[in-house]
């Protein structure tokens, strides 16, 4: 019995009993599926051992979607249990965990795969490239984010989830408060998913730097690559600053060190330092490639060229700069001297500077354009206006003195989703849209993909404009509840009202996946939108190798020059292909650090050992392995090409 008792729930809730259920019954219920339509093997060669940059991102695709929902719950609780004075849907130990994990699964288990699906879709493609760098790498990668997910995710039916804040400040965080595996599995399972980031960021740093199509400059690539080229530059600099954090918080916890306590020379505020260096460059690691997104819709519904380019990539490189400048702007309060505060003020103040650039660029290119009101373009027009808002509510909080009154209030938290929802989520709903012809051969429905957009800004302003309210009555942020005497609790309604609506707009993106699936028109061009960049220049769907021939590039917009101004984009006869194996070796590792993050987790020292022992064996088989890859022959590229170009 003791064996059972050391993984129990230490806060049992019939809510979570339920979940048990319910997770149990779905991983018997797609286990039963894979078995009766015998798809183990279909789900063994084609996805589980890919190497292809292409199902990779689809795969990024759907974790993401799934944590949405996960997160998205979360959300629903908090509002609900904030709606009415004194509310008793959640007590004070799980409102803890729940907004604790709704922050770590939005930011790095929502947010992060989102985008590392589309840049693993697009990235390639946009440069004429025929895979990234380091295939295998992508795909350990993928697995690692993924394993580290599901561990993350287990938490709150396995021992208990985190409950010390998405930040995890400590002494918070420590044994002396968080005395149960919460915080363990908080440390373990960002770290796993952050080494598969951190190896996304070079090899995409590789791919983008020495891998593009023959004549495409720096200064010739479409506006994403550039805008992911960044944010991976960030995440090489950014995450080993968090795996160093986490490796000296899981030390502190399971080995009795003291970086971070409050005695025997340890520093708190150290935590807080090493958290927000990696923190907010993290949140320009999210916002870059949206904003490349947002160019690359903007620019082909306006049917104009982007305006100010080089401003924009300098723009980029000045965020990236910048946000390695402002971190101690996330503790004004905390007891910084004067001169200290001033500086950072400033600097947080300086950074809004090249992201107006943005903004303006935009206008100008939507001035005097032939704009075409499409669900990619409509979340972009509505992007502007609302992100704008979170952009000056920033500003005030960059003010470190009327930080003050600001910063441990609801407005802060109204501020950080006015800026994450329109700018972030907005912008991944809009990629998701425009690029879904390329991934799957056809489109979304257009008037449900519209509704959804509608229903998502009406209920994210009904969500979080009241909290600007109430931050500023003096509403405290991490507060379960409230007294009615407030008087906060009329306009906390309406955030759960706005926060229904929300939920019943991704419930219509929902629907109209299905309605799409079942529905929609294969038939369609491999350009239905009629874009500018080289993605759009290959079949659909994308073959194996994506270009039958290397794009030759003679401008920025080389595929909208070819079609408009008779460019030649593919030159020169057929070749043999050279493309990479696919590869078990990746889903092994990840499953083996699911169960060496587990074991770490509950400090189960044996399985740990031999788990540790099989990564190295992994690595050992891996390194004396000689895997060539294969080639596709001419037949076989003519014959593919032939069949594509006949199918359209």
């Amino acid at each position: 019995m003791e064996f059972f008792q050391r993984f129990a729930i230490p806060h049992p809730s019939p809510v979570i009993y339920a979940s048990m259920v319910a997770i149990g019954l779905t991983v018997i219920a797609i286990l039963a599926g894979l078995t009766y339509f015998k798809k183990w093997g279909y789900l063994w060669r084609e996805w589980l051992t890919t190497v292809d940059h292409k199902r990779i991102g689809i795969m990024y695709l759907i974790s993401a979607l799934l944590m949405l929902f996960r997160g998205g719950v979360d959300a629903i609780m908090l509002r609900a249990q904030l709606a009415t004075p004194e509310a008793k849907l959640l007590d004070a130990q799980h409102y803890n965990e729940i907004f604790s994990t709704h922050g770590v699964v939005m930011i790095l288990f929502m947010a992060m795969p989102f985008i590392m699906a589309l840049m693993n879709v697009v990235v390639p493609l946009q440069i004429g490239a025929r895979d990234v760098a380091f295939p295998r790498l992508n795909a350990l990668s993928f697995w690692l984010f993924f394993m580290g997910a599901m561990l993350f995710n287990i938490s709150f039916v396995i021992g208990g989830s985190p409950d010390a804040g998405w930040t995890s400040y400590f002494p918070l965080a420590g044994n002396d408060f968080s005395e149960t595996v919460g915080t363990n599995y908080y440390m373990i399972a960002i770290q796993i998913a952050g080494i598969g980031t951190l190896m996304t960021g070079i090899n995409f740093m590789t791919t983008i730097l020495k891998m593009r199509a023959p004549g495409m400059t720096l200064m010739k690539m479409p506006m994403f690559t550039w805008s992911s080229l960044v944010a991976n530059v960030i995440i090489v600099f950014a995450f080993p600053v968090l795996t160093v954090a986490l490796a000296m918080g899981t030390m502190d916890r399971l080995f009795g060190t003291h970086f971070f306590a409050t005695d025997n020379g340890g520093m708190d505020m150290l935590w807080a330092n090493l958290f927000w260096v990696w923190g907010h460059p993290e949140v320009y690691i999210l916002i870059l490639p949206a904003f490349g997104i947002y160019s690359e819709i903007i620019s082909t519904f306006a049917k104009r060229n982007l305006y100010g380019y080089k401003s924009m990539v300098f723009s980029m490189v000045v965020i990236a700069a910048y946000s390695f400048l402002v971190w101690a702007h996330h503790f004004f309060t905390m007891g910084q001297g004067a001169l200290t505060n001033s500086i950072f003020s400033i600097t947080t103040m300086a950074i809004a500077v090249p992201t107006g650039v943005k903004i303006f660029n935009w206008l100008f290119t939507l001035y005097k354009g032939k704009i075409e009101i499409t669900t990619p373009m409509l979340y972009s027009l509505l992007f502007i206006p609302l992100f704008t808002l979170g952009g000056v509510t920033g500003v005030m909080l960059a003010m470190s003195a009327a930080d003050y009154q600001y910063h441990n209030t609801m407005f802060l938290v109204a501020h950080f989703h006015n800026v994450i929802i329109p700018g972030v989520v907005f912008a991944m709903l809009a990629g998701l849209t425009y690029y879904w012809p390329k991934m799957f051969g056809f489109m979304l429905n257009e008037k449900l993909g519209k509704w959804a957009a509608w229903l998502l800004s009406i209920g994210f302003i009904l969500a979080f404009m009241p909290m600007y309210i109430t931050g500023l009555d003096g509403q405290a942020r991490r507060m379960y509840t409230y007294s009615e005497s407030t008087g906060f609790g009329p306009l906390n309604m309406v955030s759960f009202i706005g926060a229904l609506i929300m939920a019943v707009g991704f419930a219509v993106i929902v629907y109209n996946i299905y309605y799409s699936i079942r529905y929609a028109s294969r038939d369609i061009s491999s350009d239905p939108w009629d874009a500018r960049t080289l993605e759009w220049a290959t079949h659909t769907p994308i073959p194996e190798y994506n270009f039958a021939h290397v794009p030759h590039v003679e401008s920025i917009e080389a595929f909208w020059d070819a079609k408009k101004k008779g460019h030649a984009l593919f030159k020169g006869k057929y070749e043999k292909i050279h493309m990479p194996n696919n590869s078990g070796m990746p889903f092994i590792m990840g499953c083996i650090f699911f169960v060496w993050g587990f074991s770490f987790v509950f400090s189960l020292w044996i399985p740990l050992i031999l788990t540790t022992i099989g990564l190295f064996i992994c690595m050992a088989l891996r390194s004396f392995e000689k895997d060539h890859g294969h080639y596709i022959s001419v037949e076989e590229i003519e014959e593919t090409e032939t069949k594509l170009r006949g199918a359209k």
